[in-house]
């Protein structure tokens, strides 16, 4: 009997190997890697030179371009997230009816999240708010003659940015659904008997039960919205441009790393975005206990 249990103690090791081996080959040993570089000067093309804290003290005091990015991201993910998680749960509220062909809307809603940050899209998307582009055409309909490029002009780079980003809504979407569909019709009946109308129900029933599924979205879509790099590095032909109104922080990340093989930097670069996701999710948890409603325990 001894012998046995030992055997199952060898089985579930050697079923564990796989990923204990995988989590520090390529997980703990890339972080470990990358914090000590963000004390070095390294450029990839010799040894690691111990620098000490160098690279943040450039970092936030003689970097211009540094600042601009965190700006232009703080910009981008403000914007860019309330609005996404307002238009999904504007869809998902429509898509919760019974109705026929509501399957083929959901997925076709659901389609740019498949392919919203692939590079095709963000080439099509560079078109469509060019100078010939659809945007310029479909105001020329309605007699705005503009042949304005969108994409490369200050005031409307970023907003570009934002609407690519708004319009990949459906992965919110579908979990906002899935929550509408988890609240119990009876709710709304015995609000209507109670003489509430449309908008008394949505913000005294809807908001409330789906709380929960929109802190998990606020949250999981800023961390995506901090990490964009694809569509500013098409849009912006990969420099941030124009006047590095698109020079998000993980686009000037790269650069500093790829472009300007300063991985020491960019490794510096990447445990300040780590230190400011990590409090951002801080506070909207602490903050959720002021606007989160569980019903188990009936408090918000």
């Amino acid at each position: 009997m001894r012998r046995l249990r030992e055997n199952d103690h060898l089985v579930g090791y050697v079923f564990s190997a796989p990923f204990i081996v995988g989590f520090l080959i390529f997980i703990l040993y890339p972080i470990a890697s990358s914090l000590y570089y963000s004390f070095t000067d390294y450029t990839m093309l010799g040894a690691p030179n111990w620098i000490g804290f160098d690279n943040y003290r450039e970092m936030f005091m003689d970097d211009d371009k540094f600042a601009k990015s965190v700006s232009v991201t703080f910009v981008y993910v403000i914007a860019s997230v309330p609005l996404r998680l307002a238009f999904a749960l504007l869809v998902a509220s429509i898509l919760n009816r019974a109705v026929s062909g509501v399957g083929l809307y959901r997925s076709a809603y659901y389609l740019p999240s498949l392919i919203g940050g692939s590079v095709a899209v963000s080439i099509m998307w560079s078109q469509v708010f060019g100078s010939d582009g659809l945007v310029n055409s479909v105001l020329g309909l309605f007699g705005v003659h503009a042949d304005k490029n969108y994409v490369g002009s200050p005031g409307t780079a970023i907003w570009t940015l934002i609407a690519l980003s708004v319009w990949q809504f459906g992965s919110s979407m579908l979990i906002f659904l899935a929550g509408l569909k988890n609240i119990p019709p009876s709710y709304y009946e015995a609000a209507s008997v109670d003489g509430a109308n449309g908008f008394h129900r949505f913000f005294r029933i809807t908001l409330p039960l789906l709380s929960p599924i929109i802190l998990f979205n606020l949250i999981m879509q800023t961390i995506s919205a901090f990490m964009t790099f694809t569509p500013a590095y098409i849009l912006s032909q990969g420099d941030g441009r124009p006047v590095d109104e698109m020079l998000l922080y993980s686009l000037y990340l790269y650069r500093k790393a790829f472009e300007f093989s300063s991985m020491g930097f960019a490794s510096a670069m990447a445990w300040v975005m780590l230190a400011v996701i990590g409090l951002l999710t801080l506070v909207i948890f602490q903050s959720s206990r002021y606007w989160v409603h569980y019903e188990s325990k009936g408090e918000g």
